[in-house]
């Protein structure tokens, strides 16, 4: 759970609202941050928000076996309540340009959250940066491909989506075809993003999300400030530009894949 946003949080779930976005999903990306997005989660009686249990490449270093029985625990007890409430595994993934933890320990740490999701039958949030090839890789690890010998474009009993893709577009349609998704942010809407524009023309419409990665990469409407929820709608109306259809279409889509991914 970002500070930035301790000030003013109830105000910036309500502009969420006003600005026509019906859920949200708070990712956990370290060990507190989760616990408190499904706090925030457990306590919203009105459905709007969700939650995810995970760690960010950068803390990869943070997995145990007792964070992860406790997080089982947790899925466990939500399902058993109905309230579903905890979505999804992650953030979680590998970062060979930035994260200082080395990458095979990054790797362990991912197929630890791989292990979980399946064990739970929830899909993954997926960072990659810098590191295409062993993300994809890992993911396939788990497919029904690598564990009955079946085709390796069948779809993976791993639910995953590529958060804040932003690599090239011949990566992206090895990723769609292996079944998985890419999640757009307020990059898109940059000017200089052109090759990215390229990769939303093209990905299938069944196989996109929107985010925003709050608090960074507010679109180009806000640059500079921080990011919140209700700018999302920016990032799909660009969609909607790059794509020929209209505003209405994209919001449609997006909540169909949304709530087909995350199972609400």
């Amino acid at each position: 759970m970002f500070s930035d946003f301790d000030a003013d949080r109830e105000e910036v779930i309500q502009r969420a609202r006003e600005a026509g976005v019906t859920k949200i999903v708070n990712v956990g990306c370290g060990a507190e941050s989760s616990a408190q997005a499904v706090e925030m989660a457990r306590g919203d009686e009105s459905g709007f928000l969700r939650a995810t249990v995970g760690l960010h490449p950068y803390d990869a270093l943070d997995i145990s076996d007792e964070l992860l029985a406790k997080w089982e625990k947790w899925i466990i007890a939500d399902r058993e309540s109905g309230a579903k409430k905890i979505v999804a595994v992650g953030e979680t993934g590998l970062d060979y340009f930035k994260s200082k933890v080395d990458p095979e320990k990054q790797k362990f740490s991912f197929r630890k959250h791989l292990e979980l999701a399946v064990k739970m039958g929830l899909p993954v949030i997926v960072h990659n940066r810098s590191a295409d090839e062993d993300t994809l890789n890992l993911l396939k690890e788990f497919s029904r491909a690598a564990n009955c010998g079946c085709d390796e474009n069948e779809m993976s009993p791993v639910r995953a989506v590529f958060h804040c893709y932003g690599s090239t577009l011949e990566f992206a349609k090895r990723v769609w075809e292996a079944g998985f998704y890419t999640s757009f942010t307020g990059i898109v809407t940059y000017p200089s993003a052109k090759d990215l524009r390229e990769v939303v023309r093209t990905v299938p419409l069944d196989k996109f999300m929107v985010e925003t990665d709050c608090p960074y990469l507010a679109p180009q409407a806000y640059r500079g400030k921080r990011n919140e929820p209700s700018y999302v709608v920016e990032t799909a109306k660009m969609i909607a530009e790059v794509k020929g259809l209209s505003f209405a279409e994209v919001q449609k889509i997006i909540m169909e894949n949304s709530k087909k991914f995350f199972g609400i």
